[in-house]
């Protein structure tokens, strides 16, 4: 039985195949979603507006969204030292500043909300323990935020000898 033998061709063909990665899925998923109400300038070409695009896809964990509306705070600690012991003296646990039922329904619904995303929680084996007197603040759209008035806590706590982090501290934690 004879063998033919076949020239090597002096370079190799490129075959093209036009494959779609599940990474090519969620940027296009990500760019009709997210970049879907984007004012992008027009002065950006298409190349630049790609990559302008690639940019946001790579780094949308840093953006909130109606998902995760309070992104940049998940997982952020501070530690409290307290210089009493439970339970609580009662200057701490303040009665609700004066409000409209209006403003009484924003609080809730601004507590519901950040007991939701897990922001805030309960503490203490009853609810209505606070280690803050919540107020309610207008803005100039209508809408409302909620601010806490954290003075009473703040006469219980030991401040730290070093407020601002220590430039050796934060080298090594980055290392």
């Amino acid at each position: 039985m004879r063998v033919r033998k076949f020239p090597f061709l002096p370079f190799k063909r490129q075959i093209s195949v036009n494959k779609v990665s599940p990474v090519s899925l969620e940027f296009e998923k990500f760019k009709s979603e997210q970049l879907r109400e984007a004012e992008i300038s027009l002065l950006l070409n298409d190349k630049q507006e790609n990559e302008f695009s690639s940019l946001l896809y790579d780094h949308k964990g840093a953006f909130a969204s109606e998902k995760e509306p309070l992104v940049a705070i998940i997982g952020h600690e501070v530690d409290l030292i307290l210089n009493i012991k439970r339970p609580y003296p009662l200057p701490l646990r303040r009665p609700a500043y004066p409000a409209s039922p209006k403003s009484r329904e924003a609080l809730e619904t601004h507590i519901k909300e950040l007991l939701d995303l897990d922001v805030i929680r309960n503490i203490g084996h009853n609810e209505e323990v606070g280690i803050f007197t919540p107020v309610v603040v207008a803005r100039n759209n209508g809408k409302s935020r909620m601010v806490g008035d954290f003075r009473a806590l703040k006469t219980y706590t030991v401040p730290d000898r070093y407020p601002i982090p220590k430039i050796q501290i934060a080298l090594t934690q980055i290392s």
